[in-house]
């Protein structure tokens, strides 16, 4: 029989599920605010992986991805053992915010200190009881600030288990990323664990696609981890993409988009039209690069040099351009800005 997983002062046994409380710290009424962990400790011996979701308060879709996935694997079925983290970010999550109460950005705070701020707390107890375990992990994350992105995975497509795990996962875009600082797949990375990074969808929105491509994607990186069976899937293989960037607008006014997630552009087309509100002194928004929109602004008004669509370059379109490697988008208010920003 296989050990049983230790966790929080828990054991959990083969076979088995558990849900865990791990202490953050009590409010100012007395109650205890904790860290919830559902612990799936299969039967048979494999690797260990986590999913974790809301380290932005905000984003809900990867809680209901991770419900679904946590529905769909059984502990007398899996091979190894699944630690999911439906919600990182517990005090941003219970109001509906991006960030903790002291306005620090959770994922700018890793690896954390026992000592430190709140958000380190937060950050290092997430490390020490849950990464610290894991070979392999998925941080599922959403646009923010009225944005919207099309499913896809950020991750070091350079190193090859990470890109056959990007690929597995199956969404329409894999886009290579480097490491932002403070982020929680930088922490991974030195812990020495695989992290992929899942954006998908807009904050506060329960969104049928993107909860579907995640909870889809979390089960195939299981399958290809031999943590369970294989599924047969007919979808087409993820687009890769080396760098992209953000389309300003040049204007301000009320936003009239005419492309949407996933359209494929050339350089020079029209992306959308900014105009007052009579309707005169329009802008035209055209795409500086050929592409696929992974992003788009939701918000009806814009100002002259915000962000209006995020477009990727497939690895083709890059090379016959010779564009730098990395992601070099303007900054992405969603889980990992631009690293030049």
């Amino acid at each position: 029989m296989r050990e049983s997983f230790a966790i929080g002062g828990v054991r959990v046994r083969a076979g088995q599920s558990k849900s865990v409380e791990l202490p953050i710290a009590r409010l100012v009424t007395g109650g205890d605010v904790s860290l919830p962990v559902r612990v799936v400790h299969g039967r048979e011996p494999g690797p260990v992986v986590w999913l974790d979701a809301a380290v932005h308060g905000d984003e809900v879709v990867g809680v209901e991805v991770i419900r679904q996935v946590l529905a769909a694997v059984s502990p007398k079925a899996l091979r190894g053992t699944l630690l999911a983290v439906p919600v990182v970010n517990v005090l941003g999550f219970m109001t509906g915010d991006r960030y903790l109460p002291d306005r620090r950005d959770l994922n700018r705070s890793f690896p954390g200190s026992a000592r430190g701020s709140l958000a380190s707390r937060i950050a290092h107890l997430l490390m020490t009881e849950v990464v610290a375990r894991c070979d392999v992990g998925i941080d599922l994350h959403t646009g923010s600030d009225r944005r919207d992105n099309l499913p896809q995975i950020r991750a070091d497509l350079d190193h090859p288990e990470t890109r056959r795990l990007a690929a597995a996962f199956g969404a329409p875009v894999m886009l290579h990323a480097r490491l932002r600082d403070g982020s929680l797949r930088q922490a991974a990375n030195e812990a020495g664990a695989i992290a992929l990074l899942y954006e998908a969808g807009e904050a506060l929105r329960l969104e049928e696609e993107p909860i579907d491509a995640g909870v889809t994607g979390a089960l195939r990186v299981l399958a290809a981890l031999d943590m369970l069976d294989e599924r047969p899937h007919d979808d087409p293989p993820p687009v890769e993409c080396r760098t992209s960037g953000w389309v300003r607008s040049r204007g301000s006014g009320i936003l009239h988009l005419e492309v949407q997630l996933g359209d494929r552009v050339v350089a020079g087309a029209r992306l959308g039209r900014v105009a007052d509100a009579l309707g005169t002194g329009g802008r035209i928004v055209r795409a500086d690069r050929d592409g696929i929109v992974i992003g788009l602004t939701r918000a009806p008004i814009v100002h002259a040099g915000d962000a209006v669509a995020h477009i990727a370059e497939p690895v083709a379109a890059a090379a016959a351009g010779a564009v730098g490697d990395g992601v070099d988008d303007a900054p992405e208010p969603g889980s990992e800005p631009a690293p030049i920003s």
